[in-house]
């Protein structure tokens, strides 16, 4: 049975409406505890005679505190806190037990159980508003506390999603001063970072991780700004001499990135140094091989070339779609890892959408 809430000019300003679960076989003892909880200011009193009652009350509704009697019929004063704890939402409400002085077993049992405090029967009015108003304050405090961290929680997380969407935008601006000498690159900056996004998605890299080389990987011909333009621009082919000029870009792009604390300008960094690297060894500035290879760089070597290949450049028409994959497929274990040219197979079709969708 349940007694029914006081009104609302019934509860006392002071804790701001908590309220308190009485549970008790005994109506008498409900009634004297009810009352004794209406002493306390802002408090009010929600009673069962029935433990499963209170239970299922407790499954939907919230509370402050909860007041159990130990013998009760099942589920008695033990079982009810054992089933209450068992809810994750319902584990920080205290709850006071109300025992017979002798029952030091039951006290141990349930403090191990989760029980909070103990009342003694018959209850001492004096106590009793004592040791309940105690248990409410300290609970509303907790409570306070866990709601401005939970606040101060949330706005760390809005201001440093904030922040990195601003450094994001920023890193995206310097690729594109990089990629603004070179007006035949078009879109290539939106495409090469989805490749490379689908590729390392297909990796298994976590969807943050994903979105990290996405973001940095604009970044990997950022050196360009150091080389001069009758290389960078030539229509021709370029001599040794202007290629190994050409080359220095990875070095002047990792210079330019280097010294950050920022883990997207690090990964940017390592991109831009090693994206020319080759799996066999044959490749620049360092001739790395296999996994020496920063993953990273690993993934945009694969997603670089493809879209260099199926772009029309000044020296070169556009190859297919087909043709550009089959050459990619040729150069694995030798140019392009395997792992990566696999995860790039497996990501293909998005990969076509993505070359289709934003095509020069």
């Amino acid at each position: 049975m349940v007694a029914s809430p006081p009104r609302d000019d019934e509860i006392r300003p002071g804790l701001n409406a908590m309220t308190v679960v009485i549970v008790d076989d005994s109506q008498s003892s409900v009634s004297l505890m009810s009352g004794l909880v209406l002493e306390l200011q802002g408090v009010t009193a929600v009673s069962f005679v029935s433990s499963l009652e209170a239970l299922a009350w407790l499954e939907v509704h919230s509370a402050d505190l909860v007041i159990v009697d130990y013998v009760m019929p099942e589920p008695d004063g033990l079982a009810f806190i054992e089933i209450l704890r068992g809810n994750p939402a319902k584990k920080t409400i205290p709850i006071i037990m109300v025992t017979s002085s002798d029952l030091r077993d039951v006290r141990y049992m349930a403090l191990q159980l989760g029980a909070t405090d103990f009342l003694t029967k018959p209850v001492d009015p004096v106590e009793f508003i004592a040791r309940v108003g105690n248990t409410l304050e300290a609970y509303r405090a907790h409570k306070a506390l866990a709601d401005q961290s939970a606040w101060l929680a949330s706005e760390v997380a809005r201001a440093t999603a904030t922040l990195v969407e601003r450094e994001r935008e920023a890193l995206l601006f310097l690729a594109r001063t990089a990629e603004h000498r070179d007006t035949q690159t078009g879109r290539h900056l939106a495409r090469m970072s989805t490749y490379s996004w689908l590729i390392a998605g297909a990796l298994g890299l976590s969807a943050a991780q994903s979105d990290m080389i996405r973001a940095a990987s604009p970044l990997h011909d950022v050196g360009k700004v150091a080389i001069p333009d009758h290389i960078l621009l030539k229509p021709g082919k370029l001599s040794a001499e202007e290629y190994e000029i050409m080359k220095s870009h990875a070095r002047h792009g990792a210079e330019i990135l280097s010294g950050s604390n920022s883990p997207l300008l690090q990964l940017a960094c390592d991109i831009a140094l090693t994206h020319h690297e080759r799996f066999d060894g044959s490749g620049y500035p360092h001739g790395l091989t296999g996994n020496d290879i920063p993953l990273a760089g690993r993934i945009v070597a694969v997603a670089d070339v493809f879209d260099a290949l199926t772009t029309a450049r000044p020296y070169k028409p556009a190859w297919s779609f087909d043709d550009a994959y089959r050459h990619l497929c040729d150069g694995e274990g030798a140019h392009f890892a395997p792992d990566c040219m696999a995860a790039f197979g497996a990501a293909l079709e998005s990969v076509r959408e993505i070359y289709n969708d934003n095509m020069d």
